[in-house]
């Protein structure tokens, strides 16, 4: 008869040394993680602002001036992004400058992307996000 002498396995301190790594990655991790997707999801609304830029230019070829209505173009107004994430308005550049001259789309972050802050582009090139203290950051 074979006696065992000792028990094969985990101690319990080496499993409390495995959960703590664990947790001080996951620490580290997630907020790298959210700032991932809030990127991806800017970049989705990139795109839709570019697309209705496009329409934009399209209506302009047609009738010589921009419209602020979305609806002229086809699309909802306000228009929301495919997972929701931001609601794009269309606006008069300045209060001075006719909508023969320039049109400006606002994307409002809404929901949890809130605090990425919103994105504005016009017919003239400017390309802002402008972040929730209201500093503005070039794209």
């Amino acid at each position: 008869m074979r006696k065992t002498t000792g028990y094969r396995g985990f101690t319990l301190i080496e499993l409390m040394v495995v959960v703590a790594i664990v947790a001080i990655l996951s620490t580290v991790a997630v907020p790298w993680y959210g700032q991932y997707v809030q990127r991806g999801v800017r970049g989705e609304a990139i795109s839709a602002l570019q697309g209705i830029l496009d329409a934009q230019e399209r209506f302009y070829t047609d009738r010589m001036t921009y419209t602020a209505n979305l609806t002229d173009l086809g699309l909802a107004d306000p228009f929301i992004t495919p997972r929701g994430d931001y609601q794009i308005t269309a606006r008069v550049c300045a209060a001075a400058t006719p909508l023969t001259q320039c049109v400006e789309l606002i994307a409002t972050a809404i929901n949890a992307q809130a605090e990425d802050g919103n994105l504005v582009v016009n017919t003239r090139g400017r390309q802002e996000r402008i972040l929730p203290d209201n500093s503005v950051v070039s794209w």
